[in-house]
């Protein structure tokens, strides 16, 4: 486990203030008398529009925390003092200590700091300085253990406020009286929930302010700093809220458990919550119709699911006021490694008796609902008519003579009809199975001592909710394996500090070469996000991130190899290996230019192609010189070009930005090459060169319009557009070189050669803001092992990973947003570790298709049978519509018609990119769907996210190797696989 020793070098303004004794709060009373509200003057003249905007959000901040402080006042004026000082009383004083816990010091905090931002506001025009303000206020540990203490209780003061409505009229009565008098008919818990809304609110006004504030304004750091402070501050707030929901939802759920051992298992601390969710259970009879819809709770945790009915029961009066809850009694609950996920049509491979549930209660007379499994019967019929009608036409065709009505045309048309009506069905499946969850769940056995398994289907509220569900039931599953229990490690020196709630398991491990061989060593890593399949929703949510996974290696009679790796399934799969001249020392992935990240996977890039039809490429820098461009369609690995750098020395780094392609060479310069507009490769003819150092450029950065380059201990920053260049020192020991860097948000993560330490530098003061020192304690080290160092970097998902020599990962949090990436919480240690160096870390990441989240819901049960077939959309990848059934297109955009009648009466026939098409009310004409514009991003986008690390062997940390492993001296490729981010 790794001990992390901060010697940060903050600026003073941020320092100062976290060394103040902050651990006492003092009953300060604030007279607005003495202490007016702050107010903003009149606005000067000559104001530019960005000190205009910054003028209004600063008056923002002001009114919300106006409007906050008063919520407050009224918690502690119009309920608290009321409370205590009444008489007869109407709660005990126990209680009221207990519903307003901590109420009045989040007033103290909040009134000392509008008495500063008062203070601030009236020399707002001459400083314009808002960051520090609230570094200066927020980053106090007081304020966290106060507003921590307050999130903790909220549930407790709820279910208090919950029993004294339901047993004292008196204090019922008090509510409504107080809520009838208040202006806003605001309810007592409306007003204290406002607390743990507050950080929230006050980031979004940062960002605002920030997006505002020039690059040298002298705000902007302190900003920075600030939208770090309230985001760590508002993420330890939401961890805590959780964690207590978590053991409301678990208690609550307890108390309905009728089996002793599963009530045993919810109270202890094996089982944590993962999801639950109001989800409608479908019942269907033996012949696919729908019987019944009920609601039901279910609750995936840890280690089973469980089922409950839920029975509401509270007063109307009281659930007004305060949220009363629900109560459930359990259904049925089940291991989670003996749940299954299946589809329609799929069948049971476990070989066991698969039944439909079924219900005594009978449908209306003369009532049928087709559900899904009447759907899947009826294509099948339609796809046996089809077979039927296909023969009876090639007999047709035999015919000796001539009869009306019966000729191939008509035999054809029916053909094409059937055709239609089976892409409508199908289509109306596919959309039922987007929010049609069918779990496997066993029950008890047959007469003949078989498992049997009956299947439970439920409607989920949107296709998302149905993609959560079976992406997280997969990761459940996953985190089950014996490698995941446990998985990850924290600091022994924190005994408070609780294992965060996810942490990524480990998929899965795969040998990077199906050969084993001595002397290899490899050498880089990216994932080529290219769009493998069209997989289906159940498949789309447990597998990988599309695309492929590309591993670069040096044998040891020094030549190249590149080994690519299929991500469409579990675990990578070897799918092409092939061998170059020299070693590849380093990969990049360059997507089509003018392509933006958020299209990808749309349109252009189901072709993998780009205007003129290169697409997106991958480049290799090999030790002789040489960078080789390969196209990144598929795995044939069509070299597209291949050129050598005029210095001919080995190209250590590359990265790309905008039409410029960096190279960073073995002998301290980088070659810079463009690509002329309207052509997508790289023109070795315009090779610039920038001198970085007398060392090796080690590695590339990419930021907004620069790129960072380093050279032994030095980094030096690169203009894109005139490569002027600006060095400054990274490590003050000249034996240090920069062998690693990463970007968070406003800051740059670097590593150094034979150093544990890594360094954050601000990316626009370029300033150190602090050192992290990761050592390793003998626990986990083998016998030898010593020196641990720094080997490979990389930010995902809010977390930076950190590789060592020694084959162990850490993970460290970090900020999200654009403030500065300073690292306050304890780091995890994966307890899965390779045996060597960890080569590389790669972050893969990849949009699921538009098709699989439509948002349509059946929760009655019903398919919408309303849609006529001329509403269906189909996709087809084509170059023309000369392929598609029927009459050419036809489809004109509406400018053109009316401009030119005969334009509209003789449309041509151009070949057109692969689009969408729908069917025209004429069932024989298609006919051009709009497609989006690319400002346009889709309402639901869902990135599926797995980190991959490459280095040599694999072990337990803390356990002693199997006797006769052999895992030890392989490549070995480890997967961590993250939950969909929606």
């Amino acid at each position: 486990k790794p001990q992390f020793l901060s010697d940060a070098s903050c600026p003073p303004s941020y320092s100062d203030e976290k060394l103040e004794d902050d651990s006492v709060f003092l009953d300060v009373m604030v007279s607005e008398a003495k202490s007016p509200p702050p107010r903003l003057g009149p606005m000067p003249e000559g104001l530019s529009s960005q000190q205009v905007l910054r003028r209004h959000i600063l008056g923002s901040i002001v009114q919300s925390e106006r409007s906050y402080l008063e919520s407050l006042r009224r918690i502690v004026q119009e309920y608290q003092k009321p409370l205590q000082e009444a008489e007869p009383q109407i709660l005990s004083p126990r209680k009221v200590r207990i519903i307003f816990h901590r109420v009045q010091e989040i007033l103290q905090c909040h009134s000392m700091f509008q008495i500063a931002l008062t203070s601030r506001v009236a020399e707002w025009d001459n400083s314009e300085k808002i960051g520090d303000l609230f570094v200066a206020s927020f980053s106090k540990s007081m304020v966290l253990d106060v507003y921590s203490e307050y999130v903790n209780n909220f549930i407790h003061a709820m279910t208090i406020i919950k029993k004294a409505c339901m047993t004292k009229p008196t204090f019922l009565v008090f509510l409504k009286k107080q809520q009838i008098n208040s202006m806003d008919r605001i309810t007592l818990y409306g007003l204290m929930v406002k607390p743990i809304q507050r950080f929230p609110q006050f980031i979004l006004l940062l960002q605002d302010m920030l997006k505002n504030t020039p690059k040298e304004h002298p705000d902007r750091l302190p900003l920075q700093l600030a939208l770090t402070e309230l985001e760590t501050l508002a993420e330890k707030l939401n961890e805590q809220k959780r964690v207590a929901d978590q053991v409301s939802e678990m208690q609550q759920l307890a108390r309905s458990v009728r089996d002793r051992g599963l009530r045993k298992l919810l109270s202890s601390d094996q089982s944590q919550l993962i999801l639950c969710e109001t989800l409608l259970e479908t019942v269907y009879g033996e012949r696919g119709q729908v019987l019944k819809t009920k609601e039901r709770k279910v609750f995936l945790l840890s280690n089973a699911l469980v089922c409950a009915n839920i029975n509401v029961k509270g007063l109307p009066d009281v659930s007004s006021l305060v949220p009363i809850g629900t109560k459930y009694t359990e259904k049925w609950s089940a291991p989670l490694l003996q749940v299954q996920v299946a589809e329609v049509g799929q069948e049971d491979d476990q070989g066991t008796e698969t039944l439909f549930q079924l219900s005594r209660a009978r449908s209306a007379p003369g009532k049928v609902v087709l559900g899904p499994p009447r759907l899947y019967h009826e294509l099948q019929e339609l796809q046996h008519d089809l077979s039927v009608v296909e023969q009876v036409t090639l007999l047709i065709g035999t015919l000796q003579g001539t009869y009306q009505n019966l000729n191939t045309t008509v035999a054809q048309d029916w053909c094409l009809a059937l055709q239609r009506l089976i892409r409508i069905k199908e289509d109306q499946i596919q959309v039922a199975n987007k929010c049609r969850l069918r779990l496997l769940v066993p029950g008890r056995t047959d007469k003949s001592g078989r498992p049997v398994k009956f299947m439970v289907v439920f409607n989920t509220p949107s296709s998302l909710s149905k993609l959560s569900w079976v992406n997280r039931l997969h990761l459940a599953k996953i985190a089950q394996r014996e490698e995941n229990v446990p998985g990850w490690s924290c600091d022994e020196d924190d005994k408070k500090m609780k294992v965060p709630f996810f942490r990524p398991p480990l998929a899965g491990r795969v040998p990077i070469f199906s050969v084993k061989a001595k002397g290899r060593k490899l050498e880089a890593g990216l994932h080529n996000p290219v769009q493998c399949a069209l997989l289906g929703l159940s498949a789309s949510s447990t597998s990988l991130p599309q695309g492929y996974l590309w591993v670069s290696h040096t044998d040891s009679g020094q030549g190249g190899h590149i080994e690519i790796f299929s991500l469409n399934r579990t675990t990578p799969r070897p799918v092409r290996s092939f061998q170059l001249g020299a070693p590849v020392l380093c990969l990049e992935y360059v997507p089509v230019p003018g392509l933006a990240e958020e299209t990808e996977g749309e349109e252009e890039e189901a072709f993998g192609t780009g205007p003129v039809g290169v697409g997106n490429t991958i480049c290799a820098g090999l030790q002789d010189g040489r960078i080789v461009i390969y196209g990144s369609v598929d795995t044939s690995t069509q070299c597209l070009l291949a050129f050598r750098t005029p210095e001919r020395c080995p190209v250590l780094c590359l990265k790309h930005l905008g039409n410029l392609l960096f190279a960073g060479l073995r002998d301290g310069t980088v070659r810079v090459y463009s690509r002329h507009n309207g052509e997508e490769l790289w023109d070795p003819a315009s090779s610039r060169r920038v001198e970085v150092g007398p060392e090796p450029v080690k590695t590339l950065l990419v930021l907004e319009d620069s790129i960072w380059a380093s050279s032994a201990n030095w980094v030096t920053t690169i203009k894109t557009g005139s490569l002027e260049t600006e060095r400054f020192e990274a490590h003050q020991d000249p034996q240090m070189s920069v062998t690693q860097m990463v970007r968070a948000g406003g800051g740059v993560w670097m590593a150094f050669s034979e150093s544990s330490s890594i360094r954050l530098f601000h990316t626009e003061t370029l300033a150190l803001l602090q050192e992290i020192n990761i050592s390793t304690p003998s626990a986990f080290l083998s016998p030898g092992q010593t020196g641990d160092r720094v080997t490979s970097l990389m930010v995902c998902q809010g977390l930076l990973w950190v590789g060592t020599s020694l084959g162990i990962i850490i993970t460290l949090p970090v900020p999200r947003l654009e403030g500065i990436p300073i690292i306050r919480g304890k780091g995890m240690t994966s307890l899965n570790a390779h045996c060597g160096p960890v080569n590389f870390l790669v972050a893969a990441s990849s949009s699921l298709p538009s098709e699989l989240l439509s948002r349509d819901s059946f929760r009655d049960g019903r398919v919408d049978d309303r849609a006529e077939p001329a509403e269906v959309m189909l996709r087809y990848r084509l170059r023309s519509t000369s392929g598609l059934p029927g009459k050419p297109l036809t489809g004109r955009p509406s400018d053109a018609i009316g401009r030119d009648p005969s334009q509209a009466q003789s449309p041509e026939h151009e070949p057109e990119d692969g689009t969408i098409y729908g069917l025209s009310e004429d069932r024989g004409v298609w006919a051009r769907s709009r497609l989006p514009s690319r400002d346009e991003t889709p309402k639901d986008r869902v990135l599926s996210i797995a980190v991959f690390s490459g280095g040599r062997g694999y072990r337990r940390l803390g356990e002693e190797p199997p006797e006769g492993a052999s895992e030890a001296a392989e490549c070995m490729l480890m997967v961590w696989q993250f939950p969909l981010a929606f």
